[in-house]
């Protein structure tokens, strides 16, 4: 069995333990950072399979951080925060974070969400090499290198906006409701999850499209989902 490392960082001690029991009960390597200039360094110097984040950090938060390591990395995020507004959720969704949950969480959930997000990184990370192109036009996705150009430019995924750009083009002109995508990408039942597809689907537009306004490729269908134009 792998044995995935996982870093949680949270200034919050006493949280981080807990996290780091529930995790090591599943087999998990656990590493601990107060803050996230911390959590760079350790990502700097050991192969991280996933982070826990906590929004509010001392030095670096957890916004900022996820943001800096968009800029290098795909691993999943999940982002914890004692806020539980929609704006707080959808900024770090934003931001790059796959997963949100609000303080205090059902350290059960927790556990369940790391290995659902663990298990499509490693299917993500591990998939067979096929030699074959998905083309809408100038939009080129390659599913034996997991890479997507637009016009020969190579724009950076993550592992789960590459899942879901994925399902849209291998079925070009199929419209696909929330509920559907939400349960094919994260592998679970889909439940008042409306801002989390928009906002990844927000987040693709805005790497694939000339004006993510009015786009070219990635359509809604307003009152039943989205579809990739043939």
């Amino acid at each position: 069995m792998q044995t995935y490392n996982v870093l949680v960082a949270d200034d919050e001690p006493e949280i981080a333990e807990a996290i780091e029991i529930y995790l090591r009960a599943e087999n998990m390597n656990v590493l601990k950072a107060s803050d996230g200039l911390e959590a760079l360094r350790i990502l700097e110097e050991v192969d991280i399979h996933l982070l826990i984040l906590d929004v509010m950090m001392p030095r670096l938060d957890g916004i900022k951080t996820t943001h800096r390591i968009r800029e290098q990395r795909s691993i999943p995020i999940l982002m914890l925060s004692a806020k539980s507004e929609d704006t707080d959720k959808i900024l770090g969704l934003n931001v790059g974070a796959d997963d949100y949950l609000t303080k205090p969480f059902n350290p059960m959930e927790l556990v369940a969400r790391v290995k659902s997000q663990l298990r499509r990184y490693t299917l993500f990370g591990s998939y067979q090499a096929q030699d074959n192109e998905i083309r809408v036009r100038g939009l080129v996705l390659n599913q034996a290198s997991k890479t997507v150009s637009v016009e020969g430019e190579e724009v950076r995924l993550t592992a789960t906006e590459y899942k879901i750009l994925e399902l849209l083009m291998l079925h070009k002109g199929r419209v696909f409701s929330i509920e559907e995508i939400y349960e094919k990408v994260w592998k679970e039942p889909y439940f008042q999850a409306e801002n989390t597809v928009a906002v990844h689907v927000r987040r693709i537009r805005e790497k694939i499209e000339i004006n993510p306004k009015e786009p070219e490729y990635l359509k809604v269908v307003w009152g039943i989902g989205y579809k990739m134009e043939k």
